[in-house]
């Protein structure tokens, strides 16, 4: 198999609005690469601000190719009526080379406090106090550069308490639970319906050999409800409509009275439309992250009465 990459160099504050929208097109997920930063300035606040960023994207290349490519162009001209975009470029890459296409763009990253997300095939010095994630995301979504990743990171880190029982709902790569775990969760699920993530999951849950008490499953909400589960803090990184539709669904129920949830991949204009869904779902939004365009909603279910 053939793979199609899309890549486009855009000004930093359209960068996000891009990427939510390549993201519904491309193959998990949209690699980020902040340009004119060298790889010792990396480090969390050790770069200023890139004035450019580049976008990649995959599409699987066989015979919807190029309806694909015209939708994506199609829309892609309709943004640049609001934010001046130039024309993506296009190449095609064998499926072998798929998977390493995005690594040279992919360095360790710190994040929030104490988390260091590193590349499975890079080194970096960890320092005393941080919390090391080793990752080899493949074909799965999540590497922590994205927007929506680090935020929900950063929540995990403010909110999550020792012992908690947690839940990542469409865990893609791993890398939340993986973080869940480092932080002291008592025990994480992670579960998503992609056989492709809950493989990649896995793989990385063996790169850090001294995580525990991660379990990786092949499913999604309708499980859960069905065995009457309920979880201390629940983390979801996927797209707003998805988060609503789990919503209307019975997602507020698996969370205990008192728990956390935390929800990602939201543009800041969905954020009001799912705040309302959450609340409609029993689970209160008591805090907001933001980054660019990009919003994290923290709620609480209230403790029963």
């Amino acid at each position: 198999m053939h793979w199609l990459e899309l890549s486009l160099c855009v000004a930093g504050e359209a960068a996000e609005a891009v990427a939510g929208l390549l993201g519904r097109y491309g193959h998990q997920g949209v690699v980020i690469e902040q340009n004119g930063i060298p790889p010792d300035a990396w480090d969390e606040g050790a770069a200023e601000a890139p004035e450019s960023l580049t976008l990649r994207a995959w599409f699987p290349h066989n015979d919807d190719s190029p309806t694909r490519r015209r939708d994506v162009e199609a829309a892609l001209g309709h943004m640049s009526m609001i934010l001046p975009l130039p024309r993506p470029t296009w190449r095609l890459v064998k499926d072998e080379d798929w998977a390493h296409a995005w690594k040279a763009h992919y360095r360790p990253l710190r994040v929030g406090r104490r988390l260091l997300v590193r590349p499975a095939w890079s080194q970096s010095e960890v320092r005393d106090d941080e919390l090391e994630i080793v990752l080899d995301p493949g074909m799965a979504f999540g590497t922590g550069t994205h927007p929506s990743t680090r935020l929900c990171l950063q929540a995990l880190e403010d909110h999550l308490q020792v012992g908690s029982e947690v839940l990542d709902l469409g865990c893609g790569s791993g890398i939340l639970a993986i973080a869940a775990a480092r932080l002291g969760a008592g025990s994480v699920l992670a579960l998503d319906n992609d056989g492709v993530a809950v493989s990649a999951a896995r793989q990385n849950l063996e790169f850090n050999p001294g995580v525990s008490g991660v379990s990786v499953e092949e499913g999604s909400l309708e499980a859960l409800l069905s065995r009457d589960q309920r979880f201390d803090l629940i983390v979801v990184n996927i797209l707003a409509r998805v988060i609503t539709t789990f919503c209307e669904e019975g997602l507020g129920e698996v969370l205990r009275p008192g728990g956390y949830g935390i929800f990602s991949g939201i543009i800041q204009d969905q954020a009001d439309d799912v705040s309302a869904a959450l609340r409609r779902a029993g689970m209160t939004p008591v805090a907001t992250l933001r980054q660019g365009d990009w919003v994290a909603l923290v709620t609480c279910r209230p403790p029963a009465a």
